[in-house]
């Protein structure tokens, strides 16, 4: 499970990427781990209120990554990272509903290889698209009790399965078409898109 990512950018430089307004977000570029604010570009919609409208603009706002789990799952001050299960009762009435998908941007995401027989250590990667210097990962965002989003996952690609992961998070082509759906598209459409990163456009440090 992913449990670091790097967004090397600033907030105008990512709206500026994802057609997204940028407003006061005052994200200057680096690392996030669980329990911290990033920056996700929303469809614009939990700005607005009353009857859906088309054409709200995107916009770039900071939420804590980590859901806070339902209560019945016994768990406190542990955000939920990512989605493993999408059709959960816990998730599916967001995902079904676009306004509540958002873009996670980002530059690179670390995973933890095999334990190295040698040492009994386990080395931190770094993993990258070579065809996208910032992408965007596919998340979902709720207001519990605060702000916050989790990242989808997909099948893991050759260099997850290498690691010894059995997920993958989901990021989307470099294709603005793509972005779109995610945020629009009906959940038919928009869980087509949970699918491994080709592994042969992914760099690994």
């Amino acid at each position: 499970m992913t449990m670091l990512y790097r967004l090397d950018a600033n907030a105008a430089t990512i709206a500026a990427r994802f057609g997204a307004l940028a407003g006061h977000d005052p994200w200057r570029g680096g690392t996030i781990a669980p329990g911290q604010f990033a920056p996700v570009v929303t469809a614009g919609r939990e700005a607005v209120v009353g009857p859906r409208q088309p054409g709200a603009p995107r916009r770039l706002i900071p939420r804590l990554w980590g859901v806070p789990p339902p209560p019945s799952a016994g768990e406190t001050g542990r955000g939920v990272l990512s989605v493993r299960n999408p059709d959960s009762p816990f998730w599916i009435g967001n995902l079904r509903n676009a306004e509540f998908r958002c873009l996670v941007p980002a530059s690179a995401v670390m995973e933890w290889g095999k334990v190295d027989p040698t040492d009994g250590k386990r080395r931190q990667h770094w993993i990258a698209p070579t065809d996208q210097p910032l992408f965007a990962m596919a998340g979902v965002w709720k207001d519990s009790e605060i702000p916050s989003f989790a990242l989808l996952t997909a099948e893991p690609n050759a260099i997850w399965r290498k690691m010894g992961h059995t997920a993958m998070p989901a990021i989307l082509p470099p294709d603005p078409r793509a972005w779109h759906a995610w945020l629009h598209a009906d959940w038919k459409g928009a869980a087509a898109l949970l699918r491994p990163y080709p592994s042969a456009a992914m760099a690994v440090s």
